[in-house]
């Protein structure tokens, strides 16, 4: 029955493939554009964007979506009524068994599925004599703005067989003009001067080869320079360049003239008249706090001053003006300028208290002509909102799942524009291990509250806060929570306090500080890790089997309670049984190891320093580098208020095992635009963990290997460490590598493909005495000890998220003996991930 579907889904599918079903026969269907500069084939993108008609997209060189789109027909019948007339016997017969409402419903279904064919799929890209003139026009624009005043364009169509054809574009560019003698002309002595302070940055050069983005790029510097010197009223409308067209009998140069206007045209009493542009100075700054167009007529009923600020209500102040006019950046007395107009709006709007900010600028009518009035106008959002948002989730430990959040939220709590959240948050989903014993797909729950202050300025003692300033937007995070987890290993109670600093460096880069990161980590069923970890169970009674029969024991355990923990340890401490029988000693160190790890209580107070670049433009942007290092410690701090250490001789505060560790963190992302319809992106991941004074690294802040977002071709915590394959069902390290290539590609419609490659692993370089050999970091001798995984994906993009299935393929396998290449490379040991969103 399988076999049989899947021969039905492949006819299916052959039938759209003639990449001319849909072509009419005094048409060609484009399959292939060449452009051709100076006799020499070219491949330029810059030149590809201008070209109007392009060949159907394809997908590994196969064109999918136009196949996907043959399997319509626009002229198939569009109602049930024509549809009835076109397939009478189909729809008698249904009418016939059924009724005449099951034959409308199948009809419609019928017309569905071929729209969605058609909607889904891309229409055949037929020659059109229009767009290939209007692409020659592209070309020669593009030739003449680069200075090829003398460019010939041409096109040549050739008609193929079976009703296909390509067109070629022949370019010959001629001789480049280049700029010879620039001369600057400004009529006003004020922008003369100031034109002179930067003339040296000009994108103007004489010798330089012509080029038309250089002349916009001049005008925009120049605005840009008056505008933020305090010439409000500066335009590009008041620069014009000249070109002096000597080309034919100066070797191809041309002189280049600039003239800037230094005065204005205003109305005045239905007169116009001539004002020179001047620098002008901030008068007064109006803030309305609590604008709103209704409210526009209404008279001022609260107002106060702070530092020439002029703050005002139409009903109560209710935002403190010193906290406010942080933000506010344009002050009384001070010149014009673009950037701090720009800078206050970015900043109050950052605030997330207010819909809408709006800045406006007016000529003072009585005075001095060189002064502006600034009117603020700022429409709070409402006090106290609620909020209610649910997600579909995934992550490398939860298969799947469905999560909700409700808050309460309080804007201007303090009045300086602080937000106060509570928020209760709730989740179900399958959690990734076996350890779960449930039948049911949501087999695990997540249930808790948090409690969050942001204050959109730095709340530091001893003058700190002014290291940063305000033009960089900081920001102080103070969180409160705690949560309960059911079902994933052992269940698990989390409090978490964190106080964060947060500022934007620049556009590009962003710098977070956590002072004040603490979690206490509390497992609540030890009793029943072996009920939960049943595997490591199985292990260690074969282990124990072997011990009573080495050393004439009758050693007996049970699945729960301390008899497994007491006979580990009663193995450990043999040291005949070590030398006797070395694997199953240490098979018995590496799940006493992992019994230790995961059933520790912590307490991890963290101080933390991240920087991150990243130079993406919006969520379009798909050539960009992201870069993100960050390095943390626990412990440090917190010793000072303890001396007392447990029966493991680690060091406790109020009997809670403490957390010493230093961790590094090291990710790079890059990614290039391969075309319009796919993009290639590069990931890499370094990280490791030290612990130090005898301290354990707890389960949740050490490495693992494997799962959706990670290599995909091993399921989580499946891999490693090193070579080692223990067979457990958490395997963790402390220290990581790993490095992602993908290549992403559009099907059709919303379809989307993907090829991609993970290597990686993780390590142990604690020196433990639990750690195998196998599965420690020893320099560049461990590069052998990566894994590597390929494999594709499918991804449908709903807009609002990506669906994703990807099927890993073990390339390397680092644990196996003799050849390790290729070796399960098939269907059967393949790994099938299922994923939200991209997994870098």
């Amino acid at each position: 029955m399988k076999k049989l579907f899947t021969l039905i889904l492949l006819f299916i599918f052959l039938t759209g493939c003639n990449s001319v079903k849909r072509v009419k026969d005094n048409e060609h269907l484009l399959t292939k554009n060449t452009v051709v500069v100076n006799n020499k084939k070219t491949s330029s993108s810059k030149l590809n964007e201008l070209i109007i008609q392009k060949p159907n997209n394809k997908t590994l060189g196969i064109p999918l979506s136009l196949y996907f789109y043959n399997l319509g027909n626009e002229n198939k019948p569009k109602t049930p009524s024509e549809w009835g007339k076109k397939r009478q016997k189909t729809y008698n017969f249904i009418k016939s068994v059924f009724s005449e409402k099951q034959s409308i419903a199948f009809a419609n279904t019928m017309i569905g599925l071929n729209n969605w064919f058609l909607r889904n799929g891309q229409a055949p890209v037929i020659i059109e004599d229009r767009k290939t003139k209007k692409t020659v026009q592209n070309l020669k624009a593009y030739y003449k703005n680069q200075g090829y005043f003398r460019v010939e364009v041409s096109s040549q169509k050739d008609t193929l067989a079976n009703k296909r054809g390509t067109v070629q574009y022949n370019i010959t560019t001629g001789n480049p003009t280049f700029l010879d003698t620039i001369v600057t002309k400004i009529n006003s002595p004020v922008l003369d001067s100031l034109y002179n302070t930067e003339k040296s940055l000009s994108f103007l050069k004489s010798g330089d080869q012509y080029n038309n983005d250089n002349f916009i790029k001049e005008a925009s510097r120049i605005t840009k320079l008056y505008r933020n010197k305090g010439v409000f009223h500066f335009s590009e409308n008041y620069l014009g360049f000249y070109e002096i067209d000597t080309a034919v009998t100066n070797n191809n140069k041309t002189n280049v003239e600039l003239i800037i206007s230094g005065d204005r045209i205003i109305e005045r009493n239905g007169d116009y008249i001539s004002k020179p542009l001047k620098i002008q100075k901030i008068r007064n700054v109006n803030i309305y706090t609590d604008y709103s167009f209704s409210k526009r007529d209404q008279s001022i009923k609260d107002s106060t001053i702070y530092n020439g600020l002029n703050f005002k209500a139409y009903d109560k102040l209710r935002y403190n003006p010193k906290l406010l006019s942080e933000s506010i950046f344009i002050k009384p007395g001070d010149v014009y300028t673009d950037t701090l107009r720009n800078l206050t709006r970015t900043h109050l709007k950052s605030l997330r208290n207010f819909k809408t900010t709006n800045i406006r600028y007016i000529d003072t009518i009585q005075g001095v002509d060189n002064q502006l009035d600034v009117n603020i106008y700022l429409t709070p959002i409402e006090k106290y909102t609620l909020g209610l948002e649910t997600e579909l989730t995934h992550s490398n430990i939860r298969d799947l799942g469905v999560s909700g959040k409700f808050s309460i939220i309080n804007r201007n709590t303090f009045k300086g524009a602080e937000i106060f959240k509570l928020s209760f948050l709730g989740s179900f989903f399958n959690a990734s291990q076996d350890a779960n014993q449930s039948g049911n797909f949501f087999n695990s729950w997540e249930i808790g509250a948090d409690l969050s202050l942001e204050v959109p300025r730095f709340l530091a003692p001893f003058g700190l806060n002014r290291l940063v300033p305000k033009r960089m937007s900081p920001r102080t995070m103070f969180t409160l929570g705690t949560s309960i987890q059911k079902n994933i290993g052992l269940d698990r109670q989390t409090v978490t306090g964190l106080i964060d600093y947060k500022w934007q460096y620049n556009q590009k880069k962003t710098i977070q500080l956590e002072i004040f990161n603490t979690q206490y980590v509390r497992n609540l069923r030890i009793g029943n890790y072996f009920q939960i970890y049943n595997s490591e169970f199985v292990k260690l009674e074969n282990i124990v089997q072997t011990y009573n029969s080495v050393t004439n024991s009758n050693i007996n355990i049970t699945n729960s309670g301390s008899l497994p923990v007491e006979a580990m340890n009663t193995i450990f401490g043999n040291a005949s049984f070590q030398t006797s029988n070395p694997q199953e000693y240490q098979d018995n160190l590496n799940i006493l190891d992992r019994y230790n790890i995961i059933t520790s209580d912590f307490l991890i107070p963290t101080i933390a320093y991240s920087f991150t670049y990243n130079n993406q433009t919006n969520y379009r942007d798909n050539n960009f580098s992201f870069f993100k290092v960050r390095v943390a410690n626990s412990g440090n701090v917190a010793t000072l208020l303890s001396k007392k250490r447990d029966a493991n001789n680690r060091k406790t505060i109020f009997n809670i095992p403490l957390a010493q560790y230093f961790k590094a963190d090291l990710e790079y992302k890059k990614f290039w635009n391969v075309d319009e319809t796919s993009v290639f992106g590069f990931r890499s991941f370094i990280g490791a963990i030290v612990p130090y004074d005898n301290s354990a690294i707890p389960f949740t802040k050490s490495y693992f290997a494997g799962g959706s977002n990670d290599i995909r071709a091993w399921q989580t915590y499946d891999l490693g460490p090193g070579r080692r394959n223990s067979g457990l069902e958490y395997n963790i390290g402390s220290f990581k590598f790993l490095t992602s290539a993908e290549y992403r590609f559009d099907m059709f419609g919303s379809l989307k493909g993907a090829l991609f490659v993970d290597a990686g692993n993780i390590w142990d370089i604690t020196n433990s005495i639990f750690a195998e050999d196998q599965a420690k970091f020893n320099g560049l001798q461990s590069l052998k000890d990566i894994a590597v995984g390929s494999g594709f994906g499918l991804r449908y993009d709903f807009s609002f998220l990506v669906f994703r299935l990807d099927l890993g393929f073990k390339m390397h396998e680092p644990y196996l003996s003799g050849n390790k290449w290729f070796r399960n490379y098939n269907f059967s040991n393949a790994v099938y991930n299922i994923g939200i969103n991209y997994p870098f």
